[in-house]
């Protein structure tokens, strides 16, 4: 019995295509809505989760935002502050100074604009995050070394984002200046001399610290020049790795109780405790996708699924009279119309998931939803599961009131009218 349901239900569908079709082209669009918001909130979910081990700590400046500390804090803050014996020190650390620019005088504009990390280059493959995991074998792990090497014997060796690089129109192995618009008056020339891998650095550059400190120096070094005002303020975080939460803990403590981080004072905290102090200004953004547009998203499935199996059993009501007198059961015309909304809703839901996962992925390369470093998402394998569920649970709510109305046709009224 179960078999010929299936063959009722696919020749069901099939009998009334233009409305199938529009059902299941409704659902996919308002399916990959809600994909994309739950990617969006997972991908963020994830960035917040406390971890157990392997951990990164960020300090910065407590009371301003942007950080803007003391570079003489950094020797003490890489160390974690420790000065005593048995004090924890970081497995691993760097400092990030940014340099904010253009390649057009007195301007700054998407085009032109670049937004410079100055750091330790040999910490660019061990501290920053999705590039201390590539694999050795990795097709994108050589040139990046090649460039990280470039930068170590060569201070105006810049790596530039792909996006960021095709945004000014520069090519790896060009030559740039570079107008300082954070540092006023500090124009910078870099050799481009690589680029990052496909994915969150697509819009950040790195250059050597020792070359902006360095030209920092000699602006202050140029007769009857003031000192500039970057000059005792121009670190903004500074990177530990640590092994665990007490090995972090300590090294907190340590930066907390040290006399020398009173002016300013600093605070040192997890990186996901910090990304979770970022996003607080997206706050009221994130509760309303995450309470308010994926919800909504879901009940109009529901509705669109609906309306459609409604219309169906209304016209049908003749049919399921006759599938009763030849026998059916109403647990078997409950099943054919439950059958009919899940078969389209699955596939819908999953042919939506799929479609998004590729586009997104594969064709554009991630979902570019720049809030700070967040600057691309990708769908997660998970939306396959997730894009199926939405589909069936959506079909199932939507369906079950029509097919209990299509279970309970009462023969004897239906052939009554038609006689």
């Amino acid at each position: 019995m179960s078999m010929k349901l299936l063959v009722l239900v696919v020749k069901n569908i099939r009998r009334n295509l233009l409305r199938s079709v529009l059902t299941g082209l409704g659902t996919m669009v308002l399916v990959v809505v809600v994909i994309l918001v739950w990617s969006i909130l997972w991908y963020l979910d994830e960035q917040t989760k406390e971890k157990t081990t392997n951990m990164k700590a960020i300090v910065t400046e407590r009371w301003q935002m942007p950080s803007r500390m003391p570079l003489s804090y950094a020797p003490e803050l890489r160390a974690g502050a420790a000065r005593r014996p048995g004090d924890i020190r970081p497995q691993d650390s760097m400092t990030w100074q940014f340099y904010v620019g253009s390649t057009e005088p007195g301007r700054l504009r998407r085009e032109t604009a670049l937004f410079i990390v100055a750091t330790q280059p040999e910490k660019v493959l061990t501290m920053f995050d999705e590039l201390d995991t590539l694999p050795p074998d990795s097709p994108d792990r050589r040139p990046l070394e090649k460039a990280i090497q470039a930068m170590k014997t060569n201070r105006q060796a810049l790596i530039v984002g792909r996006e960021r690089l095709e945004a000014i129109n520069k090519r790896v192995g060009e030559r740039v200046k570079v107008y300082g618009m954070s540092f006023k008056g500090i124009d910078l020339e870099f050799d481009i001399v690589g680029t990052f891998p496909e994915g969150r650095w697509n819009n950040l550059s790195v250059m050597d610290w020792e070359y902006l400190n360095a030209a920092v120096d000699a602006y202050n070094r140029r007769p009857g020049v003031r000192p500039h005002p970057m000059t005792e303020r121009s670190l903004s975080i500074v990177w530990l790795k640590v092994p665990d939460m007490r090995s972090f803990t300590a090294v907190a403590n340590q930066i907390a109780s040290s006399p020398s981080f009173t002016n300013p004072q600093v605070k040192t905290e997890t990186l996901a405790s910090g990304t979770a102090a970022f996003l607080e200004a997206f706050r009221d953004l994130i509760w309303g996708m995450r309470y308010f547009l994926m919800p909504a998203a879901v009940v109009t499935v529901c509705l669109v699924i609906a309306n459609a199996i409604s219309l169906s059993v209304r016209e049908r009501r003749k049919e399921f009279a006759v599938l009763k007198v030849l026998g059916f059961h109403p647990v078997h015309i409950l099943s054919l119309v439950l059958g009919e909304a899940l078969l389209l809703g699955v596939v819908s839901g999953l042919a939506s998931a799929v479609g998004v996962y590729v586009v997104i992925n594969h064709v554009f390369g991630g979902l570019k939803f720049p809030i700070g470093f967040f600057s691309t998402f990708y769908i997660p394998a998970q939306a396959m599961g997730w894009g199926l569920a939405v589909g069936a649970a959506t079909a199932l709510i939507g369906s079950l009131v029509p097919a209990w109305i299509a279970c309970r046709v009462r023969v004897a009224e239906i052939f009554a009218r038609v006689g």
